[in-house]
């Protein structure tokens, strides 16, 4: 269980090191992404033509973690979403180091896993690809509608209308 929350602790030990990830950087790491995952709008432009096997990241900062429409999660993510965890830029990043880790962490449970084979376990580019991804932020938070229509934890209310609340999107959002 331990040896799992090694590249997590290392993360979270280097994360003062990398303050200021680099969203460029990022974007030329993503490519080691494309196989799996794509970055389409909701009005289907593709800022990343990718592939299908993982959800589409477009707006996956400050989403509900495993509540992307139309796309089947794995029993692991899926205790993670009843918790209400929200993706940002910090998440991301521990979470691409060693994406099974991550799950049993936040999930309470040893056994949980990721469907997501893939670790990208240097802090700096995981920062970088954090940043990038944090760059289309769309609709990143679960409508209400969405939270109720998928059944998710009524913690994840608490997240979606918290971070709503925040001065940067009392601007920008009709309440």
């Amino acid at each position: 269980m331990f040896k799992h929350l090694l590249p997590i602790l290392a993360l979270v030990v280097a994360a003062p090191a990398f303050a200021d990830p680099d969203a460029a950087e990022g974007e030329k790491n993503f490519k080691k992404c494309k196989s799996c995952h794509s970055i389409i709008a909701p009005d289907g432009t593709e800022v990343q033509k990718g592939g299908k096997t993982g959800p589409n990241l477009y707006g996956v900062i400050g989403r509900v973690v495993g509540s992307a429409p139309d796309f089947k999660y794995g029993e692991g993510l899926l205790e993670v979403n009843a918790k209400g965890t929200v993706w940002d830029e910090a998440e991301i990043a521990i979470y691409l180091a060693d994406p099974t880790a991550w799950v049993e962490a936040k999930s309470g449970d040893g056994a949980a896993k990721s469907k997501m084979s893939f670790k990208l376990p240097d802090a700096e580019d995981a920062a970088d690809l954090a940043a990038y991804l944090a760059s289309h932020p769309g609709a990143a938070v679960a409508s209400l509608g969405e939270i109720l229509e998928r059944g998710l934890h009524h913690d994840a209310l608490d997240q979606t209308f918290r971070l709503r609340n925040t001065p940067e999107r009392r601007d920008t959002e009709h309440y």
